[in-house]
């Protein structure tokens, strides 16, 4: 069963990436983003890469320009996920063989996002969209485009998402909160893993 899962690592040290990482990995989460707001992000996402980026998808959130883009290119890792539509910001991405999962909230955003080649939609912020408003949009939307909710996201309302129609999640502090040691987040991954299961 493939786990449409995205952790998301805000605030992430890059002492504590591996541990936090291999915890991930352990409990079947293989996509993992550290935000470019976090502290030295670029060292905690290449040490990720050169650790689990053979059978993990490493990447950068919270990318809102080109320049960073390329930044992220350059540690190996191959996802860059975003809290905005930037269609320049996609057209690098994809010009740099990554994977661009950008936030959109609107179907004019969404539209303009697959555009410009986005391979996966960042419904963001999702409790304000609710998934009242997801359903609304899939119906417009490419039967065939994903869309991960991120925002408000947690093991009780997974299947209410499900059955409105995410794709899958992008997971922030239900899975890691600054501070958080392995173990913690060990315990938080295995209960969105076993959530996402019955969700099914």
């Amino acid at each position: 069963m493939t786990l449409n899962l995205v952790a998301i690592l805000r605030g992430i040290t890059p002492q504590d990436a591996l541990a936090v990482g291999q915890a991930l990995v352990d409990a079947g989460i293989d996509r993992i983003e550290v935000p470019m707001n976090s502290p030295e992000p670029l060292v905690s996402i290449a040490a990720l890469q050169a650790e689990f980026g053979a059978g993990a998808r490493i990447g950068a959130g919270t990318v809102l320009h080109v320049d960073q883009v390329a930044q992220v290119a350059a540690t190996g890792a191959r996802l860059i996920v975003s809290p905005n539509c930037n269609p320049a910001v996609i057209r690098a991405t994809k010009a740099a063989g990554m994977e661009s999962f950008p936030g959109v909230m609107t179907p004019t955003e969404a539209f303009a996002a697959i555009e410009a080649g986005a391979d996966v939609l960042k419904l963001f912020p999702g409790e304000l969209v609710g998934p009242v408003g997801l359903r609304a949009m899939k119906a417009v939307l490419p039967r065939d485009m994903p869309l991960y909710a991120v925002g408000g996201v947690a093991p009780e309302n997974m299947a209410e998402w499900l059955a409105a129609g995410a794709t899958g999640f992008g997971i922030g502090s239900a899975i890691y909160k600054a501070g958080d040691s392995a173990e913690v987040v060990a315990k938080k991954a295995q209960l969105l893993v076993l959530a996402w299961k019955a969700a099914q």
